[in-house]
């Protein structure tokens, strides 16, 4: 019994390092998903279903985000940013639309050792339908999280209003 402590410590480390996501791996399955793909390691740029994608990681840090770029930010009005936020709470999911460098994306950010071969799948897929669904459903799957609050605003006439001078700090 003494020496069943230590071996099945053993095994079960060895199995749960051996499910830690690293570049390699997250290459070879954005290989298998994606159309096309270019890069080195830890920074490719790959197609999937004929949307234009980025895989950035920082292994030192534990880091690794997909990203989709939809339009420049510059494109967007005022009702597409509120919507845009409206569904990072509600229908985007593990995806959130973002703005970097006067660019929209949909973007997915996650630990990289803790990913999962059908986190990433998954994480493909979601920025994918972020991406192609801006502007209309705002979703990243058939799911709808609290979605009545979208479809709600898309019945009422817009009475949303920003007001600079009440903003309150957390």
């Amino acid at each position: 019994m003494k020496y069943l402590t230590p071996i099945l410590f053993f095994f079960l480390t060895a199995y749960v390092q051996g499910q830690y996501m690293d570049n390699e791996k997250l290459g070879e399955i954005i290989t298998k998903n994606s159309d096309t793909i270019v890069g080195v390691q830890g920074n490719w740029q790959f197609v999937y279903k004929e949307v234009p994608m980025m895989c950035v990681t920082d292994a030192k840090n534990n880091r690794m985000r997909i990203i989709s770029p939809i339009t420049e930010s510059n494109n967007l009005d005022k009702d597409l940013l509120l919507d845009s936020m409206t569904a990072n709470f509600h229908s985007a999911l593990d995806v959130k639309y973002a703005i970097s460098n006067g660019v929209l994306w949909s973007a997915y950010v996650h630990p990289l050792k803790e990913l999962t071969t059908e986190q990433l799948e998954s994480a493909i897929s979601q920025v994918y339908y972020a991406a192609k669904t801006f502007g209309t459903t705002f979703s990243s799957t058939q799911l709808l999280f609290g979605a009545g609050a979208l479809e709600e605003k898309k019945k009422e006439p817009k009475k949303e209003v920003i007001k600079k001078e009440k903003t309150q700090k957390f």
